[in-house]
């Protein structure tokens, strides 16, 4: 399987919220917006096999590395990642390119920054995506149902615990990490160049507690009365996700008012390495229709 982006995509860097977010960005100036974000642990690469398609098909597609990620600004302090502040970091991106509107595809930690988005900015957000994601209003409550939920995220408290999580993570060239990539995934989804790009990104000085500060920050979600997204929805899930039960997905569709599910029956939680075509396929019909 190929990269389908020009490697040529020109590199930026936006103002947003009081930092700066370094970001790829692809297709025509004047096309409807689309921001990928991309979760944990990963960086704008995530998204290599679909920003050549959706920018090919005339969007402006942009892909930060979310704030505490790979070359982005790294706050300190887990306050600095509430879920309000990883929402106001996106609107002020579209903010950045002059735009009111737009679409937004999230996938793992950035699709509860996707789902979080449109639910705190119905009036900017025109379509939006979620690839393997729960919205973060339903998440504890099914946990709390589910119990072999729970067991499957006893990792996300583990991440909370201070500085143990970054020394196990960083040990022998954080191999915990890439293990975790490949034990989770279909064999051959990230190839020994990928993971040399994730380790890199991890290397970077601050980048693993600004990660973990995500997960740290989950105990400070702000209240929202009003989770409903208005936007028109679309709900990517590869069934044979070990991290996230599929109940997850159906329960956040219950907060849509116009929302589906295309459950990819062959893929793991890493959907879109590993099935782009189907991917980029049902992005382009959601996001053209």
């Amino acid at each position: 399987m190929t990269q389908s982006f020009d490697p040529n995509t020109p590199v930026d860097r936006f103002r947003t919220n009081g930092i700066t977010l370094h970001a790829i960005a692809a297709g025509p100036e004047d096309g409807p917006l689309v921001i990928l974000l991309h979760g944990f642990p990963e960086f704008w690469w995530g998204w290599r096999y679909q920003i050549g398609p959706l920018a090919n098909a005339g969007f402006r597609v942009l892909v930060p590395d979310q704030r505490g990620y790979n070359l982005s600004d790294k706050p300190e302090g887990r306050r600095a990642y509430d879920l309000d502040t990883l929402a106001k970091d996106i609107a002020g991106l579209a903010d950045a390119l002059g735009r009111q509107s737009f679409s937004v595809v999230g996938h793992d930690w950035g699709g509860l920054v996707a789902w979080w988005t449109a639910s705190r900015y119905p009036d900017r957000v025109e379509k939006h995506v979620v690839l393997n994601a729960p919205h973060p209003n339903v998440a504890g409550a099914y946990m709390r149902s589910h119990p072999s939920q729970m067991v499957r995220s006893l990792y996300v408290g583990f991440f909370q615990i201070p500085f143990l999580p970054e020394t196990m993570l960083s040990a022998n060239g954080h191999r915990s990490l890439k293990d975790a990539l490949r034990r989770t995934s279909r064999p051959g989804t990230f190839s020994d160049e990928d993971i040399a790009a994730y380790e890199k990104t991890w290397s970077q000085p601050g980048a693993l507690t600004a990660m973990l500060n995500w997960y740290r920050a989950l105990p400070l979600k702000p209240e929202m009365k009003d989770a409903t997204v208005r936007a028109p929805t679309l709900v990517i899930w590869g069934s044979k996700d070990r991290f996230l039960e599929k109940g997850l997905a159906e329960a956040s569709l219950a907060l849509c008012e116009h929302g589906s599910i295309r459950w990819i029956e062959s893929a793991t939680h890493w959907v879109q390495h590993e099935e782009p075509e189907a991917v980029n396929a049902a992005l382009l019909e959601f996001l053209r229709a």
